[in-house]
């Protein structure tokens, strides 16, 4: 849903996703003059001067597993949520992956050519992080004390099963984590982890 025009020497780069199936698309555009959206009967256009703050992150969903998010803060508190995937049906969200990285890189240097001091940061917020780090330190304190019990009185089966889940989980949860974690970056240096 995204596309590059050029008309009359201006060139616009948009890109558009469904954030539900009821509902019109969610519309962003790249102008000469900043920011344009338009979503839920609402429009609005934010020069490049007044974006606070861009945060990169990577938000899987279990119909989709390569899926990005990007929230771009306005200086006066407002926000808007630009993912990587659209619903199509009730079932299914289609990754548009090519047209959400175009859209965000071409953003990034928009903004670096206004001269923009936006906050650029990447993965979750620390709090949060942290908070997910110490729940994975809890549940492997007691998956491996489950593996020990299971290993002690030769529950093999069980002690199998034990490590088939952690293996699938530390890769499931281990990538999240991994490209998640809180840093700040440059518009030359943009997180390739947090883009499709």
């Amino acid at each position: 849903m995204s596309e590059r025009t050029t008309t009359a020497g201006d060139d616009a780069i948009r890109y558009a996703y469904k954030a539900s199936l009821i509902g019109a698309a969610h519309q962003f555009e790249l102008t000469e003059q900043g920011l344009s959206w338009r979503f839920a009967g609402r429009t609005g256009l934010w020069p490049y001067a007044e974006i606070a703050a861009i945060r990169l992150s990577y938000r899987p969903v279990s119909m989709q597993a390569k899926r990005f998010r990007a929230d771009i803060t306005h200086r006066d508190g407002r926000r808007l949520g630009i993912v990587s995937v659209s619903w199509q049906t009730a079932a299914l969200m289609a990754p548009q992956s090519e047209a959400y990285r175009a859209f965000i890189l071409a953003l990034h240097a928009r903004l670096a050519v206004s001269g923009s001091n936006a906050r650029l940061t990447a993965g979750l917020g620390r709090v949060t992080y942290g908070a997910a780090l110490a729940a994975i330190a809890l549940l492997a304190v007691a998956m491996a004390g489950l593996l020990v019990r299971a290993l002690v009185i030769a529950e093999w089966s069980g002690a199998l099963f034990l490590i088939g889940f952690a293996a699938l989980f530390a890769w499931y949860v281990g990538g999240f984590i991994t490209r998640n974690r809180p840093r700040s970056y440059t518009f030359t240096d943009i997180p390739a982890a947090l883009l499709p």
